[in-house]
């Protein structure tokens, strides 16, 4: 009786260590997949624009067809071609890639009211005004787990941590 005591508060203590821990992991994970899947389709979307020798828009999306308003990109984002170079994800233009939007409660919200980066031929971002952030928040609002992605004019591409840059 008094080793499976022992072995009840052995495991009761580890419990108690790991859970907190564990936590952090997948929550850290889960932030990090969501910001460079977005990094990804970034430079994806870049890419496609040098190759191609033609304009490439990302939006926020909310049905995988169309761009939607405002700064909220939690609800998912696509990359098309635009051969028209207007800036849009037009009906009948090549939808390239769709993100979903995402299965958790995290917020994905641009600066300056940002809902479509458009790389030129050169690939340099086209119309934004300076750089633009977006910031990735989880919905405790843990600065620890707060990721941004900062796009200046010429195209580059850089994830922050909180409290780097203009990341808050």
């Amino acid at each position: 009786m008094l080793e499976v005591v022992i072995v009840i508060s052995i495991v009761t203590i580890l419990m108690i260590v790991g859970i907190p821990s564990f936590t952090y992991v997948t929550t850290a994970n889960r932030i990090s997949a969501e910001i460079n899947g977005l990094l990804g389709d970034m430079q994806f979307a870049r890419a496609e624009a040098i190759k191609e020798g033609q304009t490439v828009v990302v939006c926020a999306s909310t049905t995988g067809t169309t761009c939607s308003t405002g700064n909220s990109w939690q609800t998912g984002w696509m990359v098309c071609s635009d051969p028209g170079a207007d800036g849009a994800c037009d009906a009948g233009q090549p939808v390239l890639r769709v993100q979903n939007a995402f299965t958790s409660t995290d917020t994905f919200q641009a600066s300056g009211n940002t809902s479509a980066i458009t790389f030129n031929r050169e690939g340099f971002a086209v119309g934004l005004p300076g750089i633009v952030t977006i910031a990735l928040h989880n919905v405790t609002s843990v600065s620890a787990y707060t990721r941004c992605l900062a796009l200046s004019a010429v195209g580059t591409l850089q994830v922050q941590q909180a409290g780097v840059g203009s990341c808050t």
